[in-house]
């Protein structure tokens, strides 16, 4: 039995993978084609893209983070019902958590789930040396199934022609089509603004356009060809499978500030009990009030300090509901939400719900990316002392405090380990986004914990 699936790598980053990934989701879609979106890596924004214009969740594959019997329960289950999976590489084909392994790489990923791979190279000012990049790609690592090519960026069909007669006859796999320098075409920046842009449909016109280019030069036909993959063999005791009918409800952060959730961080804690109860902050929703769990995810806080300041309401009820002992996980912006304020780049300082004694800082550049093994700190009901698990940072801001605090996490990355995060009864909150299936155990300390506190066990 065969599956339909292909990976969308880059020589490097920048080359035009989202770009190219988007328009070929699009096309197929306006194809009567139905797509299933994949992203490589930790990354939460280019799936927002993926679901737009397929109408389908987008998910994260990532090696790193997860075994590989998740992430081919993850492909598994996403891919039900589609016609074809296309999966978003990260970075370039063989970058991932160092410099000396393919380890959380595309590369990597494609090789676990045996997946074909389109390679997308920048043809601008190239000829025959693209030739040699191709081949480079192929014969660094001997098990990768490099299937086809595609020419971004080219400067006319007689470019391309070259280009394609150079790659094809000294690397025998067929270049399945290019793109031109349109400057008008470009995926605008993967900013904040624009999830609520795309969540309200207001790109859709750009993907539709992208998706017509892209059927003009590119041989959608063969690329469903290359497609063809073996079946996903899955282990006999999947994590995804329901293990308890709704114990306990969860209050769940959801709206433009905080929206940052792997699916499968949701998807666990509902297979293992828990109801979920959306509200959103933003718009001024209190807490209902019979949850037994709050879990405030990433997003862009910062972006909307003045209006979250705002609506006092909805933080009375949050800090309340913390000070009650409510099991509460907050990750990034929800940690940041949490603290007494955040502080713009234009050096306005807005109220925030004040439970976490410190203030967040927002800078112009990057405080933070990479990697996390997280390990849980004494008194971590989600995470116990010694229990590992798995997930990554990446924020522009930092946290400062002059008092004492009790940190949640000990974390380890490529290059440092420190402490992390902040811990006070059942609230748990840091910067790290954690990847609920690289432990699933969590997810019933969790449960667990809303129990005991629905109970009246726990912080009467």
């Amino acid at each position: 039995m065969v599956q339909r699936r292909i990976v969308i790598a880059g020589t490097e980053s920048g080359v035009g993978k989202t770009t190219v990934t988007i328009g070929l989701m699009s096309a197929f879609s306006q194809n009567g084609y139905i797509v299933q979106g994949f992203k490589c890596g930790p990354d939460y924004i280019d799936p927002t893209y993926h679901t737009a214009v397929t109408n389908r969740p987008s998910r994260n594959l990532d090696s790193w983070m997860l075994k590989e019997h998740v992430l081919k329960e993850i492909l598994w289950n996403g891919s039900k019902g589609a016609d074809l999976s296309i999966i978003e590489g990260v970075m370039g084909f063989y970058d991932g958590y160092n410099a000396h392994s393919n380890k959380g790489s595309t590369a990597e990923l494609s090789m676990i789930t045996q997946s074909p791979v389109l390679l997308v190279i920048n043809g601008e000012g190239l000829a025959r040396s693209a030739a040699a990049i191709i081949k480079g790609f192929q014969v660094f690592e001997k098990e990768v199934n490099i299937v086809g090519v595609i020419v971004n960026r080219v400067g006319s069909k007689g470019h391309y022609q070259l280009l394609k007669e150079a790659i094809e006859s000294e690397c025998q796999i067929p270049v399945v089509g290019y793109m031109k320098c349109h400057d008008n075409l470009k995926i605008p920046e993967r900013h904040l603004g624009l999830i609520p842009s795309i969540e309200r449909g207001e790109l859709n016109s750009f993907f539709e356009k992208l998706g017509q280019v892209i059927a003009e030069t590119v041989n959608l036909e063969k690329i469903y060809e290359l497609s063809e993959a073996p079946s996903i063999e899955l282990p006999s005791h999947s994590i995804f499978q329901q293990k308890s009918s709704p114990k306990v409800k969860i209050a769940i952060a959801k709206d433009e500030a905080f929206h940052f959730y792997y699916p499968e961080n949701l998807e666990l804690l509902k297979l293992n009990g828990a109801e979920l109860i959306y509200f959103s902050p933003l718009n001024g929703e209190t807490i209902p009030n019979d949850v037994c769990g709050l879990y405030i995810g990433g997003g862009f806080p910062e972006e909307f300090s003045e209006q979250l300041a705002k609506n006092e309401d909805v933080k009375v009820s949050i800090k309340s509901a913390i000070l009650k002992g409510i099991p509460t996980l907050a990750e990034c912006g929800g940690f940041m939400y949490l603290t007494k304020s955040i502080q713009t780049t234009d050096g306005n300082e807005h109220k925030m719900v004040g439970v976490i004694p410190g203030k967040v800082k927002m800078h112009n550049s990057l405080m933070t990316i990479g990697y996390r093994e997280i390990e849980g700190e004494i008194g971590n009901f989600l995470l116990p002392k010694g229990w590992k698990a798995r997930g990554h940072e990446y924020h522009y801001s930092t946290f400062e405090t002059e008092d004492k605090i009790k940190y949640a996490y000990r974390t380890k990355g490529y290059q440092k380990e420190e402490n992390e995060g902040y811990l006070n009864g059942n609230l748990i909150a840091g910067y790290t986004h954690i990847h609920f299936a690289s432990c699933t155990e969590m997810v019933k300390n969790w449960i667990q914990q809303c129990i005991l506190w629905k109970e009246g066990v726990l912080y009467e």
